[in-house]
């Protein structure tokens, strides 16, 4: 006999309790944050560690996003408006544009190259044009947090480098993208761009999903070492949108594997769903008081094959989704009657071509930048073509010297005809003559 605990009460309780237990029993392979909604109402579909504490990293980003985005919805700015890179912008660590101090950017412009490139220094820029100050667009961050439920998230910057006391949730990340998603839907399109090009460079998405999972529309990624691999993604299928969020993943790959993972069981448990337990919705979930784990040994230690960067795709020696099955405990479990598929990512699929980005105002484009990053490959092209052309004639060259060679044989009736011409050396003083006359 099956007895199940509906009261409120006795679920936030068991789900701190059952969020702690999994993380301090589990080995670090499988203690990472997983938390699976239902976009439209909030519903949760799964949950494990949702409430935990974590490093968000460039996750942050999507609150940089809203932060923006509410600046415009309220006719602060506009998406025409011109942001400066300052020094401080330009100083911030990769990844980022790498643009010059001084250099300008309309909001539209840098939110692209915000979610794709995931770029730290256009985030200050964006957060010194809109917020005043670092500091200022923190204040606004932390506001629309409040504002928005997210009870355990604190901002100190912009772009989710390590800072202390800069921290946020599962919880509170599915609550902040479903906000994105209900509050701002004209600019949807912003979360679901695959790739940007800038002059002649082409940046793809760090969030795979979107190019290899059907029906992926969104959000974004972040890394740093000591929150691992993090994603928030979003997917449509049939008119119902789900949202999944992964904290303290092993890589970009196992991220995306994941993510995948939870989406694939969303859409194909509907016919289970009476068999589990209600968790209510996001927004009821209880916080767990506690310090987020630090897992920068793990993800940035000696015994990485690959370097910890967003780009690195390495898999762990036990597969993502063996971890993914392994480290259900009794919240992972609710789903489990819908195995999850082991590969669920196709290969990456090109559906849309690069969305152009560039700097300057957006009636009168920056035609500097976009001429000098694209000069080098046309010359480099140029040069290849030439050296391809020449390719032939120096062959033919070589082959003459080659039958030059062969030809050698020949040589010594050459030097019969030079003795007989200084046999014939009489005939020479003519030439004196003709000289002096045609001088």
């Amino acid at each position: 006999m099956m007895i199940v605990f509906s009261h409120p009460a006795f679920r936030t309780f068991a789900f701190g309790f059952a969020g702690l237990l999994s993380l301090a029993g589990a080995d670090r392979a499988q203690a990472d944050a997983q938390l699976l909604i239902e976009a439209s109402t909030g519903k949760v579909l799964h949950a494990e560690n949702a409430t935990l504490p974590w490093y968000p990293a460039s996750v942050t980003k999507l609150m940089t996003a809203y932060t923006t985005l509410r600046a415009v919805k309220e006719g602060r700015i506009s998406v025409n408006t011109l942001l400066t890179v300052s020094r401080n912008a330009a100083a911030q660590q990769p990844t980022k544009m790498g643009f010059k101090i001084g250099t300008t950017v309309t909001v539209d412009n840098a939110l692209k190259m915000l979610m794709v490139k995931s770029a730290n220094d256009v985030a200050v820029t964006i957060a010194e044009g809109v917020g005043g100050s670092l500091e200022g667009f923190a204040d606004l961050m932390n506001a629309n947090a409040r504002r928005l439920g997210m009870t355990q998230s604190n901002f100190v910057n912009p772009n989710g480098l390590p800072a202390e006391n800069h921290v946020s949730s599962a919880r509170d990340l599915a609550i902040l993208a479903r906000a994105l998603i209900r509050e701002f839907p004209e600019y949807d399109g912003y979360w679901h761009i695959a790739s940007i090009r800038y002059g002649n460079r082409v940046m793809r998405n760090y969030n795979s999903l979107i190019y290899r999972y059907p029906g992926a529309d969104g959000m974004k990624t972040g890394f740093i070492c000591a929150s691992g691999y993090n994603v928030v993604a979003s997917a449509t299928r049939n008119g119902r949108r789900l949202i999944a969020v992964v904290l303290g993943s092993w890589s970009g790959a196992v991220r995306a594997q994941k993510a995948a993972q939870l989406l694939e069981r969303g859409f194909n448990s509907g016919g289970l769903s009476w068999l589990t337990p209600s968790l209510g919705t996001v927004d009821a979930l209880a916080p767990v008081d506690a310090q987020p784990p630090n897992l920068r040994e793990e993800m940035c230690g000696g015994h990485r094959r690959k370097p910890p960067s967003e780009e690195n795709e390495e898999e762990p020696e036990e597969s993502a989704s063996n971890a993914s099955e392994e480290s259900g405990n009794g919240q992972a479990f609710m789903l489990s009657g819908a195995k999850p598929a082991k590969f669920v990512l196709g290969p990456p699929v090109e559906t849309t071509p690069p969305v152009v980005v560039f700097t300057g105002p957006a009636d009168r484009p920056d035609p500097v930048e976009q001429i000098a990053s694209a000069t080098p490959k046309k010359k480099k092209k140029a040069a290849a073509k030439t050296d391809e052309s020449t390719k032939p004639a120096k062959a033919a060259k070589k082959e003459d010297a080659k039958s030059a060679k062969t030809a050698k044989p020949a040589k010594p009736a050459k030097k019969e005809d030079a003795n007989s011409a200084k046999t014939a050396k009489p005939a020479k003083p003519a030439k004196p003559k003709v000289s002096s006359t045609t001088q």
